[in-house]
């Protein structure tokens, strides 16, 4: 998976580069790195390009604000796929020979750092529910490694990006008493979490960034950088009226996502994408097994699934949609708008969702840790809040909208349990701390641990990890 992404990365970066996207380069016309992996791009302008082009191509229907709910699945065949139309009120029911999935991960599972009004100031975007996760989950996909949790070091309150301070200005990970501690724990993502964790606990808080005492070059190069990502760590130095040189830059983590492009989070598929379920492909966050493959592996595997969707239309004839299927859907989304019989709203089931998994699935409140007992408990309450959501009420399609996306995050919610449960170990300290198991475990537990749903319940399957050059194929 690694190396099949690999081999695309300066194709597809050259690629969006001749689209338009300025990379920065230096008076040599060499590329400006960003710590020893990256380049300096303006990635707020990538969407823009990428829609441009899309728009420009033949043959091309963009379906702009149609959220998509469900995939139609007959004998783990893909037919298509349902979705509701959020300013036309209409529902769409689309027949596809093939289909690609590349929809984002899932935020808001969790109870976040921020509570009220700004619970969605988050590190990653509050829109992607993770509906592609369970579209697949539902329609009996194999999914994998949704244990492996993403857990991001942030800018206290702001929860703007650390990696600027750290690798732009070099600024090292330090508690209360001015210790540097990063070097005790290790400085990989899960690490970083852990050590900050770690030392809050044990008394030696709060943690930081060290900025104090770089240059007043410096300190314009971060708020302008800040600026541009994330303006309201810029907008805090200017309100405290103290430039980074002059405070170091409080740090915590935020709660938990699951997102694939960052860990190793989503569906099950091989080297050419192919998810098990048959004329289904999956792309970027939500194609699993490929950890760290950021924005640039998202490219080359998008590129990847559509090239063996092709591949798979041209050896299979196309499908149709049944009447009985189309018609389940259509009334499950009428019921939403018809009945009005629910004593909860969209709103205060989420935040019960939220505040299940915090508390019983390793959130902040209990520093990511959690053992068997409180597992249990997760996945009971989040069956009910399950139940109770099937009565909810939407007055229009917005508000439907608001209920699919509960249930999305309902669904991934249960397999993340399920995963976090199964893993008997501790592998990544913080994305999975299971104090019942707080050793890892090579023997039992180097490989993957996939699910999938038969007959209304979450069956867990151990893989083998999969090494070596050899295209992989789904085989059982």
């Amino acid at each position: 998976m690694l190396l099949t992404v690999s081999e695309k990365f300066n194709e597809v970066t050259k690629r969006l580069e001749k689209l338009g996207l300025v990379i920065l380069k230096d008076e040599n016309g060499k590329y400006v790195t960003r710590g020893n992996r990256n380049l300096k791009i303006n990635g707020e302008n990538i969407k823009p390009i990428l829609a441009n082009a899309v728009e420009s191509l033949p043959n091309v229907k963009i379906l702009n604000r149609v959220n998509m709910t469900d995939f139609f699945v007959r004998n783990n065949r893909i037919n298509g796929a349902f979705g509701i139309g959020i300013e036309n009120d209409t529902l769409y029911i689309i027949e596809a020979n093939a289909v690609i999935v590349a929809t984002g991960g899932a935020a808001g599972l969790y109870k976040p750092n921020n509570p009220g009004f700004s619970r969605h100031k988050m590190w990653y975007p509050p829109f992607n529910t993770g509906a592609g996760y369970a579209m697949g989950i539902r329609s009996g996909a194999e999914m994998t490694s949704f244990e492996m949790r993403f857990i991001a070091l942030r800018c206290k309150d702001t929860i703007a990006p650390t990696g600027t301070l750290a690798q732009g200005v070099g600024a090292k990970q330090i508690n209360s008493l001015g210790e540097v501690y990063e070097s005790k724990y290790g400085i990989t993502t899960s690490q970083r979490v852990y050590g900050t964790v770690n030392e809050n606990q044990e008394g030696r808080g709060p943690c930081y960034l060290r900025t104090e005492g770089i240059t007043s070059k410096q300190d314009e190069a971060l708020k302008k950088a800040y600026l541009n990502m994330a303006p309201s760590q810029t907008i805090k130095w200017i309100e405290d009226g103290k430039n980074p040189s002059e405070q170091n830059v409080e740090i915590e983590g935020t709660e938990p996502y699951i997102v694939g492009g960052h860990t190793a989070s989503g569906y099950w598929v091989d080297t050419k994408r192919a998810t098990t379920i048959k004329g289904l492909f999956a792309a970027g966050d939500v194609a699993g097994g490929c950890p760290q493959k950021y924005v640039t592996g998202a490219l080359a595997e998008g590129e990847i699934a559509a090239l063996s969707a092709l591949e798979f239309i041209n050896k299979n004839n196309g499908v149709h949609i049944d009447e009985i299927s189309a018609r389940e859907r259509i009334e499950e989304a009428e019921g939403f708008l018809l009945e009005k019989k629910s004593r909860f709203s969209v709103e205060q089931l989420e935040e019960a969702m939220q505040k299940v998994m915090d508390a019983y699935a390793g959130g902040i409140k209990t520093n990511y840790r959690f053992n068997e007992k409180q597992l249990d408990i997760a996945d009971e309450k989040i069956l009910n809040i399950t139940q109770l959501s099937k009565s909810l009420h939407a007055d229009d399609f917005q508000e439907l909208m608001y209920i699919y996306e509960l249930r999305e995050r309902l669904v991934v919610c249960r397999s993340v349990i399920a995963h976090l449960r199964a893993r008997h170990e501790t592998r990544w300290h913080c994305f999975a701390e299971n104090l019942d198991y707080p050793e890892k475990d090579d023997r039992n537990f180097k490989k993957y641990i996939n699910s999938r749903i038969e007959n209304g319940k979450i069956k867990i399957i151990l893989r083998n990890l999969v090494q070596g050059g050899a295209a992989y194929e789904h085989n059982d």
